[in-house]
């Protein structure tokens, strides 16, 4: 998912806008108001649908304002990633030691003193994964406790794609990882999110149920992301469909339990790869996520969820949709699959 902010700007672009202050003013009022605010207690679900948002670049929207004007209350901050310059210690994209972060601190605590939550995602499209470079899963969970530690989380997203995806290694590293964050953590949320295709997922997505099978690894869900290569929202439904076939293979789950267990991460608006998800096609999927019993449904991001100054500016932007909306259209989906009711048990069998 950090592919729209590679593909757009390039990674000089990229790494220039990671120190640029927050343009909107009421964010710069939040982060100067931080008083590390206790997390509060949500239903797990609203942890599953979280927006993506990358809160230290990317023109991010204030979001207590965000959660006022459209009853969202999660978001999941991107990304916690290996330092550039190499080593085990957790960083913001690489180049901001979570450590040293006043920012991100205040940003989370505007959002809880407005009584909602977040999640932080590890990983992401192009970036050096801590598993790629901790050596063992006790050194990468070490690192991720770190993240929990500084911002007292309740839930964390494994955003597992590439280059990552095709090292079995480093895979195994950030499931086993996940595992012992599982364990030493108890009732934290653990997303999966990972790449999709047209079968459900590629080789390299199935190793990675394979090995958290051969772990014993079992997270709230595994979110797929049909965008880029997904012509239409039909092509995005029956990726889903394909990949709950795949988990209830893998897992040995029946139909329900698989449901479950699964999640779509979507792209609002104008694709990497000039695909446009609109409104109704994000309805279209959140209503069939709700139907089936998904247990997440989240987007990429929210601070692409406003118009840009020409509504279809025919090219991808980190900051608006290149579609014609009202801000924050996106983010109501998400909020509505939160509170929606979850779909009624399937009747009994006739005979059963």
């Amino acid at each position: 998912m950090l592919s729209t902010a590679v593909a757009v700007l390039g990674t000089a672009g990229f790494v220039g806008l990671l120190s640029m202050a927050p343009s909107d003013p009421q964010t710069a009022s939040v982060a100067a108001a931080s008083q590390a605010v206790e997390a509060p207690q949500l239903d797990p679900r609203w942890y599953g649908a979280a927006p993506y948002v990358t809160p230290m670049y990317g023109n991010p929207p204030d979001l207590p304002r965000v959660m006022r004007e459209t009853g969202q209350k999660t978001f999941q901050l991107a990304f916690v990633l290996a330092p550039k310059s190499g080593g085990c210690q957790p960083t913001w994209d690489g180049t901001t030691p979570v450590s040293a972060d006043d920012g991100t601190a205040a940003i989370v605590d505007g959002v809880r003193a407005a009584g909602g939550d977040v999640s932080v995602s590890v990983g992401g499209y192009g970036g050096t994964n801590l598993g790629q470079t901790c050596g063992t899963p006790e050194a990468t969970a070490a690192a991720y406790q770190q993240v929990i530690d500084a911002h007292q989380l309740r839930a964390i997203d494994f955003n597992l794609e590439e280059p990552e995806i095709q090292q079995p290694d480093a895979i195994r590293n950030e499931l086993a990882a996940a595992q012992i964050l599982q364990r030493n953590n108890p009732g934290l949320y653990v997303s999966v999110t990972t790449v999709a295709s047209t079968t459900g997922t590629t080789p390299a997505g199935q190793n990675l149920l394979d090995t958290a099978k051969a772990l014993n690894f079992v997270p709230n869900n595994y979110a797929t992301m049909p965008f880029n290569g997904f012509p239409d929202v039909d092509s995005q439904i029956a990726s889903l469909e394909a990949f709950h076939g795949t988990l209830m293979s893998t897992f040995g789950w029946d139909s329900a339990t698989a449901y479950a267990h699964e999640g779509v991460s979507l792209m609002n608006g104008r694709s990497d790869a000039g695909e446009y998800y609109r409104q109704e096609d994000m309805r279209a999927v959140l209503d069939y996520g709700i139907s089936r019993g998904f247990s997440r449904y989240t987007f990429w991001s929210l601070n692409r969820d406003r118009q840009c100054d020409q509504p279809d500016n025919g090219q991808t932007s980190g900051t608006c949709s290149s579609v014609p909306q009202q801000p924050w259209d996106f983010t109501k989906l998400t909020a509505q699959f939160a509170t929606a009711a979850p779909p009624a048990p399937a009747p009994p069998v006739a005979g059963g």
